[in-house]
């Protein structure tokens, strides 16, 4: 997972952090202003701007014995964007097991042979064991009826139903009232 992800969303997941990012928003403050805006101790509003300075979203300058703090507005904008790109958000799932539920599904209704103990009442582990029946098909290969209702005997008695649904579900394609399937 992107770190710069975690650390971003860290900075900002507390209430003061958010409250000292929206006055920084309006205009640069010291410490000790932010402090007493926010009824906090000097100590806690730096370690507050320590935070968001490490994740990028302000800045310093010294205006003679203080410190001012401002709202990085450019590297806010530039993180956001590149945070919430596709790619990026592509690379915090990356570890993620995409099948983790079709397989959770799989054990609860199928036996050790792969056979199918019963066919689930609730649509979406339903459609989890049809893409489970569905690999049995070679892709762009044509199969008739008889075939077809061979290959889901090894799964289920109730071929006509798993036969259905494929073709409901979008998994399968039918030509023809009984003539050729394949599979999408």
């Amino acid at each position: 997972m992107s770190e710069e992800l975690v650390t971003f969303f860290k900075a900002l997941a507390d209430a003061n952090r958010l409250k000292i990012v929206g006055l920084l928003a309006e205009k640069s403050y010291s410490v000790e202003e932010l402090a007493a805006l926010l009824n906090l101790k000097p100590s806690t509003v730096s370690h507050h701007l320590s935070k968001l300075a490490e994740a990028g979203l302000v800045t310093s300058r010294a205006e003679s014995y203080y410190t001012v703090y401002q709202l990085d507005r450019k590297t806010l904008e530039a993180k956001s964007r590149n945070m919430f790109s596709q790619a990026e958000l592509s690379t915090v799932v990356a570890d993620v097991d995409a099948d983790a539920y079709d397989n959770k599904v799989l054990k609860d209704y199928s036996r050790r042979d792969g056979t199918l103990k019963a066919f689930p009442s609730q649509r979406k582990k339903f459609d989890a064991i049809l893409r489970y029946v569905a690999k049995s098909f070679d892709q762009g290969k044509r199969y008739s009826e008889k075939r077809v209702n061979e290959i889901l005997s090894g799964y289920h008695e109730d071929t006509a139903t798993l036969r259905r649904e494929l073709v409901g579900a979008g998994l399968m394609k039918r030509e023809g009232g009984g003539g050729e399937y394949w599979r999408l």
